[in-house]
């Protein structure tokens, strides 16, 4: 019998949550991990640094800088974890100074179950914080598939051929909280569930925030579970689950 109890969000480490996951357990996996923003580089080496509000945006209660090698283990486990639990996974990333090497090494460490890689177009790039700098316009979507990685088909897909491109232009939204600086777009939700999943399927996010994918999922009749190490995002995402309203 599972000790996971659905349409909830965990106040603990989605390494917690994970652990009282039976295999197989979950559908489909949408989620935008922390980006690492404050581990940043001086002469040539990588360097920690205080919180910085302008650099943080996903978080405000831990330095979100941990050494590269830590991160690369981090999101090691919990891939390795997803991938036991879940049928098929969608991992946000930003690639910026703090993550690049970590989510290079893993496509390289998952290659078997990386299935593909679409690109997120938030259609106006933001400004880069350095000179000679691209400004970055882009987040990438790594889908994982522990079965059928080698093919770039799906199991479940509710579009017909030739009607989705890899290339998702969506804007980015305004904040649902004053401290949470990424918002995760309701569209980027739905036009994954609306494609990859059916009504009733458990949508999970181990990085939930402010909540947005467990509001999406449920208000396009979807199970939800979600974890959240920070109190006042979980508290935030909980009460927002409990109002009604529409998509976007």
């Amino acid at each position: 019998m599972s000790k996971i109890k659905i349409n909830k969000i965990y106040k603990e480490s989605c390494l917690e949550t994970l652990k009282k996951t039976p295999d197989d357990f979950i559908d489909i996996v949408i989620t935008s991990p922390p980006y690492n923003m404050n581990l940043r580089i001086r002469n040539g080496q990588y360097c920690s640094r205080q919180i910085v509000k302008e650099l943080t945006t996903k978080y405000q209660n831990f330095a979100d800088n941990l050494p590269i090698d830590e991160y690369f283990e981090f999101h090691k486990s919990v891939i390795n974890e997803l991938l036991r639990t879940s049928k098929i996974i969608f991992y946000n990333i930003q690639i910026v100074t703090g993550s690049k090497r970590a989510f290079f090494r893993i496509m390289g460490e998952f290659y078997k179950e990386l299935k593909d890689i679409y690109i997120w177009d938030k259609k106006v790039a933001e400004p880069a914080i350095r000179d000679k700098v691209l400004n970055r316009r882009t987040e990438l979507i790594l889908v994982f598939d522990r079965e059928d990685g080698i093919s770039r088909r799906f199991r479940k897909a509710n579009f017909n051929r030739g009607t989705l491109e890899d290339i998702w232009q969506i804007g980015r939204e305004k904040k649902k909280n004053k401290e949470h600086g990424a918002v995760f777009p309701q569209e980027l939700v739905h036009h994954i569930l609306k494609n990859f999943s059916d009504e009733g399927d458990l949508v999970y996010d181990p990085f939930i925030g402010t909540g947005t994918t467990a509001y999406v999922a449920k208000l396009m009749k979807r199970n939800y579970l979600g974890s959240e190490i920070d109190k006042d995002y979980h508290d935030f995402a909980t009460k927002r689950l409990k109002n009604s309203g529409g998509l976007f």
